[in-house]
């Protein structure tokens, strides 16, 4: 087992798709030859964390943090311990200007959020370290696209939360009506000031979701 959940089951054929087993062999050399990120044991940190049937909102980022130490298989995620890279930052500053909670002087590790059925995706689940990017079109955007449309098949509404470009292309993905969609630009310092900013994704995410009979997200980070 993988996952050690339903993804297991859900995503055993895909795996087996040459195109993944391309992909595993890509990544066997680039972890046998150089810094790549997360861990190769996290790479699946967000689906052991966040189970198919448990997803309420679906956050989706683009590639994993390149920096040393900071990513550990959570989109925007960061280890405990670590300082909140920038992206994180302008996302703790949406949240306090859209829902008043302040995670100023939280820690980045954003467990809690995957505790609650937030599922943090990225879209490329690995990168080399310093290369932004360096693993787009090995195969991984066509394993978090079954991802998404597992997803989609869900009877219950979830929220697809799509920042950035390459999380904005999986829209075309999602056709159930019963779900949400919200796309906006992405949180780095590059692009926030674009569209991340005033987005108002986290009120409109528990708005929805508490429209539906369900509980809402508490976007506070208590560790």
């Amino acid at each position: 087992m993988i996952f050690g959940n339903e993804w297991d089951i859900l995503l055993e054929d895909e795996m087996k798709k040459p195109y993944y087993q391309a992909l595993r062999q890509f990544l066997v050399q680039e972890y046998r030859t150089t810094a790549v990120y997360p861990p190769q044991n996290e790479i699946f940190h967000a689906l052991r964390r966040t189970t198919y049937s448990s997803v309420r909102c679906a956050i989706l980022g683009q590639d994993p943090y390149h920096g040393e130490g900071q990513a550990h298989g959570m989109s925007f995620s960061v280890r405990r311990g670590v300082v909140p890279p920038p992206s994180l930052r302008n996302i703790y500053k949406e949240i306090l200007s859209d829902t008043g909670i302040d995670n100023t002087h939280a820690c980045g590790e954003l467990t809690e959020w995957a505790d609650q059925g937030v599922l943090l995706l990225n879209t490329v689940l690995t990168v080399r370290a310093g290369a932004a990017g360096s693993h787009r079109g090995k195969g991984w955007e066509q394993f978090t696209d079954e991802i998404i449309r597992l997803l989609d098949l869900r009877e219950d509404p979830i929220v697809f939360l799509l920042w950035g470009a390459p999380a904005g292309a999986k829209a075309a993905l999602i056709r159930n009506p019963c779900h949400l969609v919200l796309r906006a630009a992405h949180p780095s310092p590059l692009s926030a000031s674009k569209g991340f900013f005033g987005c108002r994704h986290f009120s409109q995410t528990n708005a929805f979701l508490t429209a539906h009979g369900f509980p809402a997200i508490d976007w506070q980070i208590r560790s």
